[in-house]
């Protein structure tokens, strides 16, 4: 494979072109890739995601816990009777007598009262098919995958820094290019105008001259609006406006010896595989708990109650409560078989998904191997065109000196140097992306491995802060 030491800023003239030698205010792509860790609001919602995930897990937790409650009532009551009696009434009169007589009395009573009631419940699952353990693995596999999507699009957003990077400085070099070719057509009209005006030209000569430099005026606006949209993606994806870049990492460290190595390494480390598996895992656990949706349930069941006026005549009751409570499922519609047929489906579908995500991986590892090997041939072969062109730029120039070669000639060798020096700095661009691609496609490409000067988030730390929590509102970064 045709690759020099140097895989990051190898041309000088790339860097003559593109560096400033103010290295006070130098960003090297070591500063770009660490900022982009910390700042990407891609990755940086990914890392929010992968906490949320890990609250799944408190959550499938929550299933071996008791639940209690409390309860608490006041009422007002009112008690309205009709009531009939008999009484003896004494009637009549002299010289008669009086007599006892019984007479029917119907009269109403009232009774209001307030009664007052507290209450204590708890439910404690002892057994139901495991559901609960099925469910925290589930919830746990749900994490793994969810930390390998994240460090997944942490090697996107790295690649896309380095990727970002080296436009900037591929146009910018382009832009001093085309600046100088300006500069050299402009001598070029100048001479050519002096000599018809001393009788040693043509006017075709100026026409041709002053054609040429109004092409590379256009070439030089196109330049620079390339330029401010790579300017804008890199504030983008890194989070600040580029300054002067300069600088290299050692990236062909985290390459391959082989694309066989390759191969083997991807296939046991590349995060989106390592997702995948999770995934089945997460399918397959999935099953086990719709299944415990056809077992019995045992659950240990406590009240306790007080009540305060309950009733007229009654000033307070207490009752206590405990008992375990068996529930067996018979028939519930249906629902829950074909609950578990398409848990059962899905998973299939997690294995067939693996199995495209390794032919993905196996060819994107194959694909940047090539880039990468076509990338440095190009970079050998650019830089001979830009001797190449050189020289015989500086031989056509003596030559027309000597009338031997026309100023059409000279303009293009002019041309022709112009296009070699562009595609030099663009195969040294496509060189870097090239080796940082295939880092990518291998899974290697990380803040670890490059050695960021970032603090890293480690993920272990918040699903241990998280998993075993009972209570609390606030995360652990306190909102």
């Amino acid at each position: 494979m045709l690759r020099t030491k140097a895989l990051i800023l190898s041309g000088a003239a790339l860097l003559a072109l593109a560096v400033s030698t103010d290295r006070a205010a130098a960003q090297t792509m070591l500063d770009s890739l660490s900022l982009a860790y910390s700042n990407n609001p891609s990755l940086n919602a990914q890392r929010s995601k992968t906490r949320s995930t890990d609250e799944g897990v408190a959550i499938a937790m929550s299933g071996y816990r008791p639940q209690i409650s409390a309860s608490a009532s006041v009422s007002r009551s009112t008690l309205e009777a009709s009531r009939t009696s008999t009484v003896n009434t004494l009637q009549g009169s002299q010289p008669t007598g009086y007599a006892l007589v019984p007479v029917t009395v119907t009269g109403t009573s009232t009774n209001t009262y307030y009664p007052k009631s507290v209450s204590l419940s708890l439910v404690q699952p002892i057994w139901h098919g495991f559901q609960t353990a099925n469910s925290v693995k589930q919830s746990e596999a749900a994490v793994r995958a969810q930390r390998e999507l994240t460090r997944s699009t942490e090697q996107d957003v790295l690649f896309d820094a380095a990727q970002v990077f080296m436009d900037v400085i591929r146009d910018t070099a382009i832009v001093s290019l085309r600046e100088t070719n300006v500069k050299f057509l402009t001598e070029q009209v100048r001479a050519a105008r002096d000599r018809f005006n001393v009788g040693e030209g043509t006017k075709t000569d100026v026409a041709q001259a002053d054609a040429r430099l109004q092409l590379a005026i256009s070439q030089l606006n196109a330049a620079r609006a390339t330029v401010n949209a790579s300017r804008a993606t890199f504030r983008q994806v890194v989070g600040i406006e580029p300054k002067r870049l300069t600088g290299s990492i050692p990236i062909e460290k985290l390459l391959p010896k082989s694309v066989q190595a390759g191969l083997e390494f991807a296939q046991g480390g590349h995060p989106g595989i390592l997702a995948g598996v999770s995934n089945i895992d997460v399918a397959a656990f999935n099953v086990k708990v719709l299944e415990a949706e056809l077992m019995p349930s045992v659950n240990l069941q406590a009240s306790a109650s007080r009540s305060v006026d309950p009733s007229p005549g009654t000033n307070w009751q207490n009752s206590t409560q405990i008992g375990v409570n068996v529930t067996v499922p018979l028939y519930q519609g249906g629902a829950e078989y074909a609950r578990i047929r398409q848990a059962k489906e899905n998973l299939g579908t997690a294995r067939i998904q693996l199995d495209v995500t390794r032919d993905q991986v196996r060819q994107a590892v194959i694909a940047t191997w090539g880039q990468l090997e076509a990338a440095s041939a190009s970079v050998i072969a650019a830089k001979a065109q830009v001797d190449a062109a050189q020289l015989a730029l500086d031989g056509v120039i003596q030559e027309q000196r000597v009338g031997q070669r026309t100023t059409l000639d000279v303009l293009n060798a002019q041309n022709e140097l112009i296009d070699a020096q562009v595609n030099q700095v663009t195969a040294d661009r496509n060189r870097v992306v090239a080796a940082f691609s295939l880092a990518s496609a291998v899974g290697k490409l990380s803040a670890e491995n490059l050695r960021l000067k970032v603090v890293r988030v480690n993920p272990e730390e918040h699903f241990e802060q998280v998993r075993d929590k009972w209570f609390g509102l606030r995360t652990p970064d306190g909102r």
